[in-house]
């Protein structure tokens, strides 16, 4: 590498070479493929937002939003996740929901967090959701998709990750989030009543028949295809029963190549009315990292 001419980027944003590039499209071009089999349609939304569409739906997350004033005073924001937005998008389409919209959506997002290995300031997301149902049928297509996905591009191995929130309802945030953090900073370091805790919980009714379906409509199985993880949690405030994380060599510890799960209340704050919506995104950034 010669000395370097030209402007550098900023932090946590990178330009990406065209062998890397080709695989990115090449990704997204198969998981858009097994996505429109699975009866999902292709969707935009511009990449700044009003301020407060996103401020108020991440918790603690919502420092790392990019927000700015333009010359007219107005407070703006750098899109930080596509879930947002699309509550936004829905509250404006109503007609869509007949009874259900399906839509899969890829493009860039942008978090002020430190950089590092996997992590950057501006990355992209390939995500799909389904609003209008609270059926766990729609939990299990979810799902079902994402590792029909995953299959196509090459990762035999991933599983799902799956957990309830409802297993939390009586833990305060502090300790869901050690219980987040258990493969992170490790058993021994983990309060002895929180791993009893993660021991004895087991799957939810709601998990129950998810899993019921994805063995019976989809032939996915327990153990090869996707699991329980009593310890999952997901930062994300929205989240308000499934929860469900990718793994690309199917175990706990391992990071993420993708996440999701329900949020049945947050379409509703843009709406007026409840509108429950399921749905996963994948890091298309950590997905091309971890192909063969």
């Amino acid at each position: 590498m010669g000395m370097q001419k030209g402007p550098v980027t900023p932090k946590g944003f990178r330009d990406i070479m065209p062998d890397l590039a080709k695989k990115r499209r090449g990704t997204i071009n198969k998981l858009a493929d097994v996505l429109e089999g699975y009866g999902f349609v292709p969707l935009e939304t511009p990449t700044i937002e009003f301020a407060e569409t996103l401020t108020g739906k991440y918790g603690e997350e919502e420092k790392l939003i990019y927000q700015f004033t333009d010359r007219g005073g107005r407070k703006l924001a750098l899109r930080y996740d596509p879930t947002v937005p699309l509550a936004r998008f829905i509250a404006n389409n109503l007609s869509l929901l007949t009874p259900t919209f399906s839509r899969y959506q890829v493009g860039q997002q942008f978090r002020g967090e430190n950089p590092q290995k996997g992590r950057f300031r501006e990355f992209t997301q390939f995500d799909f959701d389904t609003v209008g149902s609270d059926a766990p049928e729609e939990d299990a297509k979810i799902i079902a998709a994402a590792i029909a996905a995953v299959r196509k591009i090459g990762l035999p191995n991933a599983q799902m990750a799956v957990n309830d929130r409802e297993n939390f309802k009586d833990l305060s945030i502090e300790d869901i989030r050690q219980i987040d953090k258990i493969y992170k900073v490790g058993k021994a370091k983990t309060r002895k009543e929180l791993l009893d805790f993660v021991d004895n919980t087991t799957p939810t009714k709601n998990l129950k028949e998810i899993f019921s379906i994805l063995e019976n409509k989809y032939a996915l199985a327990e153990s090869k295809d996707f699991f329980f993880d009593p310890t999952l949690a997901r930062g994300l405030d929205y989240y308000t029963s499934t929860i469900f994380e990718l793994k690309p060599g199917g175990l706990p510890e391992e990071q993420s190549i993708g996440g999701g799960g329900r949020y049945d209340n947050l379409i509703g704050m843009f709406a007026g009315r409840e509108i429950p919506a399921v749905g996963f995104s994948f890091g298309i950034d950590r997905l091309t990292e971890v192909l063969p």
